[in-house]
Order: C-alpha cells, then sequence, then structure tokens
C-alpha cells in the first residue's frame, strides 16, 4: 500500500454560497479557478510534489511496468497504405519517435515515398503537439491541416505545398472542420466561438488571397455546433450544424464553391439525419420515425422529408453506412455487438443482395477502415478484441471473400492463446439486463474470488465503449487481474435507447448499474471483494465519483481522469466551454426538476465524511473539455471529509489537455505511473 510520509496540501477555504431553487450549494475551492494566480499555481505544484513523493517507493515498478509496455509495441512500424485519388497513403511510427510520419506515394511501380508530414518536426521545442484536421486537395498539390501545441484544443491552420514541403502563408485561428472544393483553390473551414470553443462559423477561404474570408455561414443556436466535409465521391459539400439530439445538413456542389448553401431538411428537436451521396441522390440515416435509425434517399433536387422515400428499415440499431459507386454497408449493433452487412445496389439504386461479415469471437470491436475511393470493388474493415491484436481486412464485394491485410504485430513474447474473453449479462437494480466484457489471463485465473479485479466504466453521450486489444493491458492481465468493461446506461451499445435510459432524469440508472455490475462480479467469484479496482476518465470521471459516493466500501482502487465531478457548478456556469451544448446530455440546472436529479448524484456535491477507497485523480492544466479546478477542487474537499488513511493523490499535467501527453513514450510512462498506483494498492506488483 503507498503510505505518503509527509502531510497533503491543505487548500485555503473560502466560502462561496450559491442559493438557487430553495438549496444552497456550498463551493469554499472556487478561487482555484484563477488559472494564472500565483496562489492557484503554487496549490497545483504542492499537489504534484506530494504525489511524486507518495509514488516515489514505485519508481523501480513504474520504470518495470514501462518497459514491459514498451516491448509489446513495434517501436517502427507502418499502417496499411489505403488508396485515394491516384496515391497510397499511410503513417509510420520510428523506434525513438514520439510521433507518427504521414507518408504517400504515387499508386503506381516502382513510385518514391513522399513525406507530407512529419509530426515529430512540428514538436521540436514544443511540449505537447496534436496534428487536428489533415486534408488533400483534390489536385494532390497541397495539404491543409490544423496543430494544437497547449492541449486546449485551439487548432491553428497551416497549408503546404507538397512539392516543395513550405507552408503557404495561408492561415486561420480556432480552426475545427476543413473540406477543399474542386477548384483546390477554395477550402472551407469552421472556426470556434473564443469564449464556450462551440464551432459556430463556416469561412470560404480563396488560396493566396490577402482579403479576410467569407464568412458563409454562422450557426446561432448556442447548443449546435458545425462542421464542413465532402461526401465520398467528392462531389458535393456538406455543412452540418448538430446539437446531441437534434442536426440538419445544409449542402453544395464542390465544383461551384461561390453557389449558395441548400438546406436538406430544417431541423426538428430530438431528430437526426445523416446523408451521403450518389448519383443524383442523397442516401439518408435517419431516426425520423424509429430509435434505431433507418435509411431512406431523396432526390438532390427536391431533398426535403416530404420526399423521403424509405429503403432500409431493421429491428437492432443502425449506426452508421458507407455508400460506393456499385454497393453500400451498413454498419448496425445486434445485441449490443456490432455487425457489418454489405449490400448490392440494382439499377433503382436499391439495396440487395445482403451478406453479413461474420466475426468469431464473443465480444469485440468491428467498424469501417480507410475507404477513400467511391468507384471501388472492395471494402477495408478493422476488426480487434481483447485478445485479438487489431486487423485490417479487404472484403472483396465480387467474391464475399474476406482478406487480411495487416494485423498488430506484438512483440515480447505475446501468447494469444494464454488469455480468454467472455460476455456476460447482469442484471441491473431494476432488472435491466446489462452486457459486460471480460478478458483474463487463463493460468492466473481461477473462479474462486481471489483474482485482483478492474471495472472500467463510461455510459454517456451514447458512446459505445470499444472492446479492442491493448499491449500495455497486457501488464496487469500478466500478474492475474480479472478485467471487465461494463457497458452500462447512458452509453450506446444497444442504440439510442440504451444512452436514453441513462442520461437526464434517469442519469442515475449510469451509476447504479455499475454498481450491479461489480456486485455481480464479486459474487460470481471473477474477483475478490476485497481487490476490486474501477477506472473511468471525463464522463467516466463523472461515473467514478457517483459511484464512490454511493458505495465507498465497495472499491479498494479508483482511477479517475479528467473527472467531470464539479456538476452544479459547471452546469450553472453558461459561459464554460460546452455547458449549453451538454443541457441535452445532463439536463439543465436552472430548472428545478432537473436541478434535483444532478444535485442528487454530482459528486463534488455528495462528499460526505466516510472512508474511502485510495484514489488517483488525474488532470491537465490546459484541458478545455473538462477545466483542471475541478479534480482540483474535488480532491481539496474530500481532503477535509475523508476519514481512513487510504492515499489520496492528484496529478496535474502542466503542458497537456483532456487526452494527457502527447507523445506515445510520454503516454506509456502516464499509463506505467497509474498502473504502478493501482497494482501496489491491489497487492498485485508482482
Amino acid at each position: 500500500m503507498i503510505t505518503p510520509n509527509q502531510q497533503p496540501p491543505v487548500a485555503r477555504r473560502q466560502p462561496n454560497p450559491t442559493r438557487i431553487h430553495g438549496t444552497t450549494l456550498e463551493d469554499d475551492y472556487g478561487w482555484l479557478r484563477e488559472k494564472e494566480s500565483p496562489e492557484t499555481l503554487a496549490y497545483l505544484a504542492a499537489e504534484n510534489a506530494y504525489t511524486e513523493a507518495a509514488m516515489a517507493p514505485t519508481t523501480e515498478l513504474q520504470a518495470t511496468l514501462y518497459r514491459e509496455m514498451l516491448s509489446h509495441i513495434k517501436e517502427t512500424d507502418e499502417s496499411v497504405p489505403y488508396p485515394d485519388s491516384g496515391y497510397l497513403y499511410w503513417s509510420r511510427t520510428v523506434e525513438g519517435s514520439q510521433y507518427p510520419i504521414h507518408c504517400r506515394r504515387r499508386a503506381e511501380a516502382g513510385a518514391p515515398d513522399e513525406i507530407l508530414l512529419d509530426v515529430n518536426a512540428l514538436a521540436v521545442g514544443q511540449a505537447f503537439m496534436s496534428v487536428g484536421s489533415m486534408s488533400v486537395s483534390p489536385d494532390n498539390r497541397l495539404l491543409a491541416y490544423t496543430t494544437d501545441n497547449t492541449g486546449f484544443r485551439q487548432y491553428t491552420l497551416h497549408i503546404r505545398d507538397l512539392a516543395t514541403g513550405a507552408d503557404l502563408s495561408d492561415t486561420a485561428f480556432r480552426v475545427g472542420s476543413l473540406a477543399w472544393a474542386a477548384d483546390s483553390a477554395t477550402l472551407f473551414y469552421t472556426t470556434e466561438d473564443e469564449q464556450t470553443k462551440r464551432q459556430n462559423q463556416l469561412h470560404r477561404h480563396a488560396l493566396g488571397s490577402s482579403e479576410p474570408d467569407v464568412l458563409v455561414f454562422e450557426e446561432a443556436d448556442e447548443r449546435f455546433n458545425l462542421g464542413v466535409g465532402r461526401t465520398r465521391d467528392r462531389q458535393y459539400i456538406f455543412v452540418e450544424s448538430g446539437s446531441h439530439t437534434t442536426n440538419e445538413y445544409r449542402f453544395m456542389p464542390s465544383n461551384t464553391p461561390l453557389a449558395q448553401l441548400t438546406l436538406i431538411a430544417p431541423r426538428v428537436d430530438d431528430q437526426e439525419y445523416h446523408p451521403e451521396h450518389r448519383d443524383g441522390v442523397f442516401y439518408i440515416r435517419t431516426n425520423d420515425t424509429t430509435d434505431n435509425f433507418r435509411l431512406v434517399a431523396a432526390p438532390v433536387a427536391t431533398p426535403g422529408r416530404e420526399h423521403w422515400t424509405e429503403i432500409y428499415k431493421g429491428d437492432v440499431p443502425l449506426e452508421d453506412f458507407d455508400l460506393f459507386a456499385s454497393f453500400c454497408v451498413l454498419s448496425e449493433r445486434r445485441l449490443g455487438l456490432p455487425t457489418l452487412s454489405v449490400f448490392d445496389l440494382n439499377e433503382k439504386g436499391e439495396l440487395a443482395n445482403r451478406r453479413e461479415i461474420a466475426f468469431p469471437e464473443p465480444t469485440y470491436s468491428a467498424g469501417a477502415h480507410a475507404n477513400r475511393e467511391f468507384d471501388t470493388r472492395v471494402f477495408r474493415y478493422s476488426y480487434t478484441s481483447l485478445v485479438a491484436p487489431a486487423s485490417v481486412y479487404e472484403y472483396d464485394v465480387a467474391t464475399g471473400v474476406s482478406k487480411l491485410l495487416k494485423q498488430q504485430e506484438v512483440p515480447g513474447g505475446f501468447d494469444r492463446s494464454q488469455y480468454a474473453s467472455e460476455r456476460l449479462w447482469i442484471a441491473a437494480a431494476d432488472g435491466v439486463q446489462v452486457p459486460v466484457s471480460l478478458v483474463y489471463r487463463t493460468d492466473r485465473f481461477s473462479k474462486d474470488a481471489t483474482n485482483a479485479l478492474y471495472v472500467y466504466g463510461y455510459g454517456s453521450y451514447g458512446y459505445a465503449l470499444p472492446v479492442g486489444f491493448s499491449p500495455t493491458r497486457l501488464s496487469l492481465l500478466d500478474r492475474g487481474v480479472v478485467l471487465a468493461y461494463a457497458h452500462i446506461r447512458g452509453g450506446g451499445e444497444l442504440g439510442d435507447a440504451w444512452h436514453d435510459a441513462g442520461k437526464m432524469q434517469v442519469k442515475m440508472n449510469t451509476f447504479t448499474d455499475f454498481v450491479a455490475v461489480t456486485e455481480a462480479l464479486v459474487a460470481q467469484g471473477y474477483g475478490s471483494p476485497d481487490r476490486v479496482a474501477i477506472e473511468g476518465g471525463s464522463a467516466g470521471g463523472l461515473l467514478m465519483g457517483a459511484v464512490v459516493n454511493l458505495r465507498p466500501e465497495l472499491f479498494q482502487v479508483v482511477l479517475s481522469h479528467v473527472p467531470f465531478v464539479d456538476v452544479m457548478n459547471t452546469m450553472l456556469d453558461a459561459t464554460l466551454p460546452l455547458t449549453v451544448a451538454e443541457y441535452e446530455e445532463w439536463g439543465n440546472p436552472n430548472e428545478p426538476e432537473a436541478f434535483a436529479t444532478m444535485r442528487a448524484y454530482s459528486p463534488y456535491d455528495n462528499l460526505k465524511a466516510a472512508d474511502y477507497p485510495a484514489m488517483l485523480v488525474k488532470t491537465s492544466l490546459n484541458d478545455s473539455q473538462v477545466m483542471y479546478w475541478e479534480p482540483a477542487k474535488y480532491v481539496a474537499k474530500l481532503r477535509t471529509l475523508k476519514q481512513n488513511d487510504t492515499p489520496l493523490l492528484l496529478h496535474i499535467n502542466m503542458e497537456a489537455g483532456h487526452g494527457g501527453a502527447s507523445g506515445r513514450y510520454d503516454y506509456l510512462k502516464e499509463i506505467a505511473f497509474d498502473y504502478a498506483f493501482l497494482l501496489t494498492e491491489l497487492g498485485a506488483a508482482s
């Protein structure tokens, strides 16, 4: 067990009550929001120093874990090249380099490799480097790309001449999505509001022009964000205005960039639609009449709802579709697992001759890979499971045969046969069956309630928790830890209905589902009741805070990454990034009913005098999604209430954002740090 040999930092208490709906919210640590304050920075530095001292005895274990994880990664490697407009594109990594190198070559024999973008070169002199959007012009001469060097997800646009490798003077700031017009001289891009970070404006840039870029469209509704892109056949530019539950699309021909945008169909509350184009027809996935979504078609000339003709409606959630010149692939979910079905398109553009791509394991992830070519007879897809490294396959539409193009190589003695995965269904408190995915090393596993058990969860935004292979996770499995992934309500594993059953007024289902899953796994012998660790990040960090308040005795170790724990104060501040848009996920606390629901689970507001598990809480100073002060305030308050001597550690990455370190080696060290804490507290370090 980690036993700090010094006293933790003590944050100054400064009462700052908020009176609302007949209730007083107490916030003694609101002053930590002052990011540039010397007192704030000193406090964060003190927390880091305390955590470093507490973790000092695990230094050797951290180094061991880092070496193990690195041994399972092929440091010099390449992705599968994919075709696009006469070129093959891929990325490669080089041993010792933190970042990928993006490459291409002409799709002809003997063509030399070209470097599009070496992210390592961009990162020279930078503590953080992230590439956001990348888009090659239709004439293959230019690369538009965006970079963030702080972690605040505030991206700057650059345009590179691929013949010379030099960046042009053309630039823009706070850029999100990109789309080239057919002339390769016009670039559309979206930008964010300076305060709320909402993507709210669409601009048109004429290459080489010194005139201000034209504001093409502005989204006024604070719930909605803009995105711009092109259809796969490159005939149209799409502009989406979307919230968490509602959206609408506008379009223009890509060869007439000065044209006015045309609306496909006006937004309707709680309805979504997502179009693609083929041969003068928009194919549209929509939930207008069913939560599972259906596929409809409408002529480009008359795209409104009154002209929508249904071409597919299944009895399971339709998550996405990929449209090509002669076939279409539907991505659905059956019992929470992804399926891929390939259809031919007949002369009328209808779906025909369904073939489903089969997957062999009880729990897995699969989906479309890089498919940039519209006129093709092959479809690329990815597959991975808890025991199968990530693979890329190419499906031949004519023969129905899948060919493996590449499987992630896992050096360091990995033997897939030593590991097994399972899928369970566990009854929640109200009887609803919750899917759970498990993996363990067979020779270290015994279903006798002695193993250490790790349970991961998220359960928000309709996001389906991916089930995939991780070489870093081998360090846990090889020490006998059983890993479980709880697909709780609020996620998207079972479609929109599953999401709706764990948000807004019924958000508590997310937390009680997680508790029920953990209890059942222990009861069924998958783990010892006194060796249970849990982990979640962002909205999953909210999950961590809520379940620990509900059942602190159920868990022994908690890893909480960039946790959304100060729900009330954040959601009452409409000036913060994301807040207004998030009303559709959590509710608007300015409304009494929503306030009462949120107040009942908000981790910061429900901390109490009690024994708490060992906790490592991590954040980043430049996080723009969950501000650093949320976990900082949470830890400061918990220190005043916690009754036992289990470690409570806060670590702040002072040079990163929501996703932590940007370099791959630095990120491995962060994982080694986390695992050293977890394994030490579980007594599973050896």
